[in-house]
Protein backbone atom coordinates (compact mmCIF):
# COMPACT_ATOMS: atom_id res chain seq x y z
CA UNK A 1 0.00 0.00 0.00
CA UNK A 2 1.43 3.39 -0.83
CA UNK A 3 1.29 6.02 1.19
CA UNK A 4 -0.92 9.18 1.66
CA UNK A 5 -0.42 11.74 -0.94
CA UNK A 6 2.69 13.94 -0.02
CA UNK A 7 2.71 17.74 0.48
CA UNK A 8 5.56 19.47 0.05
CA UNK A 9 7.32 23.03 1.63
CA UNK A 10 9.77 25.29 0.08
CA UNK A 11 11.28 28.04 3.05
CA UNK A 12 13.61 30.61 1.35
CA UNK A 13 15.00 28.51 -1.07
CA UNK A 14 17.55 29.58 -3.21
CA UNK A 15 19.49 27.69 -6.63
CA UNK A 16 21.91 29.16 -7.92
CA UNK A 17 23.92 27.46 -11.02
CA UNK A 18 28.26 28.22 -11.04
CA UNK A 19 30.23 29.75 -13.15
CA UNK A 20 30.47 28.08 -16.57
CA UNK A 21 32.74 28.73 -19.70
CA UNK A 22 31.25 28.63 -23.17
CA UNK A 23 32.83 28.56 -26.11
CA UNK A 24 31.55 31.19 -28.70
CA UNK A 25 31.05 31.09 -32.38
CA UNK A 26 34.29 31.63 -33.48
CA UNK A 27 36.32 29.57 -31.14
CA UNK A 28 37.10 31.44 -28.23
CA UNK A 29 36.12 30.95 -24.63
CA UNK A 30 33.88 33.13 -22.63
CA UNK A 31 33.23 32.82 -18.56
CA UNK A 32 29.56 33.18 -17.50
CA UNK A 33 28.92 34.29 -13.76
CA UNK A 34 26.34 32.42 -11.80
CA UNK A 35 22.76 32.85 -12.15
CA UNK A 36 19.89 32.50 -9.59
CA UNK A 37 17.44 30.27 -10.82
CA UNK A 38 15.32 30.52 -7.39
CA UNK A 39 15.35 33.35 -5.38
CA UNK A 40 13.81 33.51 -1.54
CA UNK A 41 10.95 31.32 -2.90
CA UNK A 42 8.79 30.41 0.04
CA UNK A 43 5.60 27.66 -0.95
CA UNK A 44 3.69 25.04 0.28
CA UNK A 45 2.07 22.64 -1.56
CA UNK A 46 -1.19 20.86 -0.61
CA UNK A 47 -1.00 17.29 -0.58
CA UNK A 48 -3.97 15.25 -2.57
CA UNK A 49 -4.92 18.17 -4.90
CA UNK A 50 -3.47 18.74 -8.57
CA UNK A 51 -1.83 21.80 -8.85
CA UNK A 52 -0.65 23.88 -11.91
CA UNK A 53 3.06 25.20 -11.78
CA UNK A 54 2.61 28.20 -14.76
CA UNK A 55 5.81 30.94 -15.36
CA UNK A 56 7.05 31.94 -18.62
CA UNK A 57 10.23 30.69 -19.62
CA UNK A 58 12.71 30.84 -17.66
CA UNK A 59 10.99 31.11 -14.66
CA UNK A 60 12.09 29.06 -12.64
CA UNK A 61 9.61 26.35 -13.05
CA UNK A 62 12.13 22.91 -13.63
CA UNK A 63 14.31 23.92 -10.92
CA UNK A 64 11.58 24.03 -8.48
CA UNK A 65 10.47 20.80 -9.60
CA UNK A 66 13.71 18.92 -9.80
CA UNK A 67 14.05 20.15 -6.08
CA UNK A 68 10.73 18.21 -5.34
CA UNK A 69 12.05 15.06 -7.04
CA UNK A 70 15.64 15.48 -5.71
CA UNK A 71 17.08 15.72 -9.02
CA UNK A 72 19.04 18.98 -7.65
CA UNK A 73 19.89 20.30 -4.01
CA UNK A 74 19.37 23.94 -2.98
CA UNK A 75 21.65 26.50 -2.83
CA UNK A 76 20.36 27.56 0.34
CA UNK A 77 17.02 26.91 2.35
CA UNK A 78 14.95 23.53 2.90
CA UNK A 79 12.64 21.55 0.59
CA UNK A 80 10.42 19.46 2.84
CA UNK A 81 7.99 16.88 1.63
CA UNK A 82 5.46 14.00 3.06
CA UNK A 83 2.46 12.71 3.55
CA UNK A 84 -0.82 14.66 5.02
CA UNK A 85 -0.73 14.91 8.65
CA UNK A 86 2.92 13.77 8.78
CA UNK A 87 4.69 16.62 10.95
CA UNK A 88 8.51 15.00 10.23
CA UNK A 89 8.32 15.66 6.82
CA UNK A 90 12.03 14.96 5.40
CA UNK A 91 14.49 16.60 3.00
CA UNK A 92 14.51 14.74 -0.23
CA UNK A 93 17.87 14.83 -1.06
CA UNK A 94 19.36 11.43 -0.75
CA UNK A 95 16.65 10.07 0.60
CA UNK A 96 15.43 6.58 -0.57
CA UNK A 97 12.10 6.63 1.19
CA UNK A 98 11.06 9.99 -0.06
CA UNK A 99 12.01 9.75 -3.28
CA UNK A 100 10.57 5.95 -4.38
CA UNK A 101 7.75 8.03 -3.64
CA UNK A 102 7.90 10.90 -6.08
CA UNK A 103 7.74 10.40 -9.54
CA UNK A 104 9.30 13.18 -12.18
CA UNK A 105 8.38 13.01 -15.27
CA UNK A 106 10.21 15.58 -17.95
CA UNK A 107 9.55 15.96 -21.78
CA UNK A 108 12.38 13.11 -22.51
CA UNK A 109 10.82 10.98 -20.32
CA UNK A 110 14.14 9.74 -18.75
CA UNK A 111 14.38 6.59 -20.64
CA UNK A 112 16.69 4.03 -21.20
CA UNK A 113 17.69 4.52 -24.58
CA UNK A 114 19.83 1.92 -25.64
CA UNK A 115 16.83 -0.50 -24.22
CA UNK A 116 13.32 -1.72 -25.29
CA UNK A 117 10.61 0.39 -23.84
CA UNK A 118 9.80 -2.58 -21.68
CA UNK A 119 12.61 -2.60 -20.39
CA UNK A 120 11.96 1.11 -19.00
CA UNK A 121 8.57 0.32 -17.54
CA UNK A 122 10.78 -2.53 -15.81
CA UNK A 123 12.91 -0.33 -13.89
CA UNK A 124 10.20 2.14 -12.86
CA UNK A 125 8.14 -0.83 -11.83
CA UNK A 126 10.88 -1.97 -9.40
CA UNK A 127 11.18 1.71 -8.74
CA UNK A 128 8.10 2.29 -7.82
CA UNK A 129 6.29 0.85 -4.99
CA UNK A 130 2.41 1.52 -6.10
CA UNK A 131 3.59 0.85 -10.13
CA UNK A 132 0.30 -0.29 -11.97
CA UNK A 133 2.02 -2.37 -15.10
CA UNK A 134 -1.70 -3.16 -16.08
CA UNK A 135 -2.54 0.89 -16.51
CA UNK A 136 0.68 1.03 -17.85
CA UNK A 137 -0.35 -1.45 -20.77
CA UNK A 138 -3.46 -0.14 -21.17
CA UNK A 139 -2.26 3.53 -21.81
CA UNK A 140 1.06 2.50 -23.93
CA UNK A 141 -1.91 0.69 -26.07
CA UNK A 142 -3.89 3.83 -26.06
CA UNK A 143 -1.31 5.78 -27.01
CA UNK A 144 -0.27 3.36 -29.74
CA UNK A 145 3.19 3.07 -28.42
CA UNK A 146 4.80 -0.47 -29.17
CA UNK A 147 7.14 -1.73 -25.69
CA UNK A 148 9.11 -3.53 -28.08
CA UNK A 149 10.64 -0.51 -29.94
CA UNK A 150 13.78 1.84 -28.20
CA UNK A 151 13.08 4.75 -27.44
CA UNK A 152 15.42 6.38 -30.05
CA UNK A 153 13.27 5.28 -32.47
CA UNK A 154 9.90 6.54 -30.83
CA UNK A 155 8.64 10.40 -32.54
CA UNK A 156 9.15 13.10 -30.42
CA UNK A 157 5.26 13.14 -29.31
CA UNK A 158 5.25 9.09 -28.71
CA UNK A 159 8.25 9.74 -26.32
CA UNK A 160 6.31 12.18 -24.55
CA UNK A 161 3.83 9.62 -24.08
CA UNK A 162 5.40 6.89 -22.78
CA UNK A 163 6.54 9.66 -20.21
CA UNK A 164 3.13 10.48 -19.32
CA UNK A 165 2.41 6.62 -18.84
CA UNK A 166 5.44 6.62 -16.52
CA UNK A 167 3.83 9.42 -14.25
CA UNK A 168 0.28 7.52 -13.90
CA UNK A 169 1.57 4.35 -14.00
CA UNK A 170 3.81 5.26 -10.63
CA UNK A 171 0.73 5.96 -8.84
CA UNK A 172 3.63 7.67 -6.80
CA UNK A 173 2.06 10.01 -3.74
CA UNK A 174 3.50 13.33 -5.07
CA UNK A 175 3.62 12.60 -9.31
CA UNK A 176 5.18 15.76 -11.35
CA UNK A 177 4.82 16.26 -15.04
CA UNK A 178 7.11 18.68 -16.51
CA UNK A 179 5.98 20.12 -19.66
CA UNK A 180 5.19 16.32 -20.90
CA UNK A 181 2.85 17.34 -23.10
CA UNK A 182 5.60 18.82 -26.12
CA UNK A 183 5.01 16.96 -29.30
CA UNK A 184 2.38 15.47 -28.71
CA UNK A 185 -0.97 15.94 -31.08
CA UNK A 186 -4.16 17.17 -29.90
CA UNK A 187 -5.94 14.37 -29.62
CA UNK A 188 -3.33 12.55 -27.46
CA UNK A 189 -3.08 15.70 -25.21
CA UNK A 190 -6.67 15.49 -24.44
CA UNK A 191 -6.12 12.02 -23.78
CA UNK A 192 -3.71 12.58 -21.45
CA UNK A 193 -5.92 15.17 -19.70
CA UNK A 194 -8.70 12.86 -19.29
CA UNK A 195 -6.43 10.06 -17.99
CA UNK A 196 -4.95 12.38 -15.44
CA UNK A 197 -8.46 13.18 -14.02
CA UNK A 198 -9.99 9.63 -14.30
CA UNK A 199 -6.41 7.77 -12.15
CA UNK A 200 -6.60 10.50 -9.60
CA UNK A 201 -10.74 10.08 -8.88
CA UNK A 202 -9.75 6.27 -8.53
CA UNK A 203 -6.10 6.86 -6.93
CA UNK A 204 -5.86 10.17 -5.04
CA UNK A 205 -2.28 11.53 -5.18
CA UNK A 206 -0.92 15.33 -5.07
CA UNK A 207 -0.01 16.20 -9.00
CA UNK A 208 1.85 18.57 -9.72
CA UNK A 209 1.14 19.93 -13.59
CA UNK A 210 3.50 22.47 -15.17
CA UNK A 211 2.46 23.81 -19.01
CA UNK A 212 2.73 26.37 -21.23
CA UNK A 213 -1.11 25.31 -22.50
CA UNK A 214 -2.68 27.08 -19.71
CA UNK A 215 -6.11 26.84 -21.53
CA UNK A 216 -6.30 23.40 -22.15
CA UNK A 217 -4.91 22.22 -18.86
CA UNK A 218 -6.76 24.92 -16.45
CA UNK A 219 -9.80 22.33 -16.07
CA UNK A 220 -7.83 20.09 -13.87
CA UNK A 221 -5.79 22.93 -11.96
CA UNK A 222 -6.96 23.14 -7.97
CA UNK A 223 -4.63 25.21 -7.30
CA UNK A 224 -2.35 27.61 -8.96
CA UNK A 225 1.68 28.63 -8.41
CA UNK A 226 2.73 31.40 -10.98
CA UNK A 227 6.81 31.73 -11.05
CA UNK A 228 8.32 34.93 -12.37
CA UNK A 229 11.99 35.31 -12.83
CA UNK A 230 12.50 32.78 -9.78
CA UNK A 231 9.87 34.40 -7.36
CA UNK A 232 6.54 33.49 -6.25
CA UNK A 233 4.03 35.54 -7.58
CA UNK A 234 0.91 33.79 -6.61
CA UNK A 235 0.17 30.60 -4.52
CA UNK A 236 -3.89 29.84 -4.43
CA UNK A 237 -6.71 28.01 -5.48
CA UNK A 238 -7.80 28.10 -8.99
CA UNK A 239 -10.95 29.83 -7.54
CA UNK A 240 -9.53 32.58 -6.09
CA UNK A 241 -7.20 33.14 -9.00
CA UNK A 242 -9.87 33.32 -11.03
CA UNK A 243 -11.23 36.16 -9.16
CA UNK A 244 -8.38 38.02 -9.41
CA UNK A 245 -9.55 39.87 -12.57
CA UNK A 246 -12.56 40.76 -14.96
CA UNK A 247 -13.11 42.96 -18.31
CA UNK A 248 -15.03 45.95 -18.83
CA UNK A 249 -15.71 46.06 -22.85
CA UNK A 250 -17.65 49.55 -23.78
CA UNK A 251 -17.94 52.91 -24.77
CA UNK A 252 -14.85 54.72 -23.50
CA UNK A 253 -16.29 56.90 -21.74
CA UNK A 254 -18.77 54.55 -19.88
CA UNK A 255 -15.96 51.78 -19.15
CA UNK A 256 -12.97 55.17 -18.10
CA UNK A 257 -15.79 55.99 -15.42
CA UNK A 258 -16.80 51.95 -14.42
CA UNK A 259 -12.64 50.97 -14.10
CA UNK A 260 -12.41 53.72 -11.33
CA UNK A 261 -9.18 53.19 -9.40
CA UNK A 262 -8.97 49.73 -9.83
CA UNK A 263 -5.58 48.68 -11.46
CA UNK A 264 -5.67 47.97 -14.89
CA UNK A 265 -3.88 44.78 -16.31
CA UNK A 266 -4.23 45.60 -19.73
CA UNK A 267 -6.04 48.11 -22.28
CA UNK A 268 -6.96 47.92 -25.71
CA UNK A 269 -9.33 50.01 -27.92
CA UNK A 270 -11.05 49.30 -31.50
CA UNK A 271 -12.99 53.01 -32.92
CA UNK A 272 -14.78 54.20 -30.15
CA UNK A 273 -14.97 50.47 -28.33
CA UNK A 274 -12.29 50.27 -25.03
CA UNK A 275 -11.74 46.95 -23.81
CA UNK A 276 -10.12 47.19 -20.08
CA UNK A 277 -8.71 43.92 -17.90
CA UNK A 278 -8.85 45.03 -14.07
CA UNK A 279 -7.44 43.52 -11.15
CA UNK A 280 -10.17 42.20 -8.40
CA UNK A 281 -13.66 41.22 -9.24
CA UNK A 282 -16.97 43.27 -9.67
CA UNK A 283 -19.09 44.23 -7.35
CA UNK A 284 -22.89 44.50 -7.94
CA UNK A 285 -23.31 47.59 -8.34
CA UNK A 286 -20.34 48.01 -10.99
CA UNK A 287 -22.26 45.11 -12.52
CA UNK A 288 -25.39 46.79 -12.64
CA UNK A 289 -24.50 50.00 -13.78
CA UNK A 290 -22.47 48.46 -16.76
CA UNK A 291 -25.70 46.60 -18.01
CA UNK A 292 -26.96 49.99 -17.33
CA UNK A 293 -24.14 51.82 -20.12
CA UNK A 294 -24.16 49.41 -22.21
CA UNK A 295 -20.44 47.74 -21.20
CA UNK A 296 -20.23 43.96 -20.63
CA UNK A 297 -18.57 42.49 -18.33
CA UNK A 298 -16.47 39.41 -18.89
CA UNK A 299 -14.46 36.81 -17.19
CA UNK A 300 -10.88 35.96 -17.60
CA UNK A 301 -10.14 32.65 -18.68
CA UNK A 302 -7.14 31.77 -16.68
CA UNK A 303 -4.21 31.79 -19.15
CA UNK A 304 -5.66 34.99 -20.09
CA UNK A 305 -5.36 36.35 -16.38
CA UNK A 306 -1.29 34.48 -16.41
CA UNK A 307 -0.52 36.55 -19.38
CA UNK A 308 -1.55 40.02 -17.85
CA UNK A 309 -0.10 38.93 -14.48
CA UNK A 310 3.28 37.86 -15.74
CA UNK A 311 3.42 40.83 -19.05
CA UNK A 312 6.48 43.05 -19.15
CA UNK A 313 5.71 46.70 -18.70
CA UNK A 314 7.87 48.70 -21.46
CA UNK A 315 11.59 48.10 -21.14
CA UNK A 316 12.11 48.32 -17.31
CA UNK A 317 11.18 44.52 -17.72
CA UNK A 318 9.04 45.26 -14.33
CA UNK A 319 4.99 43.86 -14.38
CA UNK A 320 2.43 45.88 -16.01
CA UNK A 321 0.57 46.42 -12.39
CA UNK A 322 1.32 43.30 -11.23
CA UNK A 323 0.16 41.78 -8.21
CA UNK A 324 2.03 42.10 -4.74
CA UNK A 325 3.23 38.47 -4.49
CA UNK A 326 1.39 35.96 -2.17
CA UNK A 327 4.05 34.58 -0.44
CA UNK A 328 3.33 31.17 -1.07
CA UNK A 329 1.37 30.12 1.79
CA UNK A 330 -0.78 26.97 1.55
CA UNK A 331 -4.20 27.84 -0.25
CA UNK A 332 -7.15 27.63 2.34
Amino acid sequence: MSPAPFGARLDDVVVRFGTQRRMTSDGTTVKEDATTALDGVGLTIRPGVITGVLGRNGAGKSTLLSLLAAFNRPTSGTVRLGPDGDDAWEDPWENPWVTANVQLVRESGDLQDDEKISESLRYYGDLRPAWDADLAARLLDLFEVSTRKKPSALSRGKRSAVGATIGLASRAPLTIFDEVYLGMDAPTRYAFYDEILADYAEHPRTILLSSHLVEEVERLFEDVVVLHRGSVLLAETAEEMASRGFSLTGPAAAVERLSGDRRVLHRQRLGATVQVTLEGAPDDATAAEARSAGVEVGTLPLQDLFVRLTQPAGGDGRHADAPAATGGEAPR
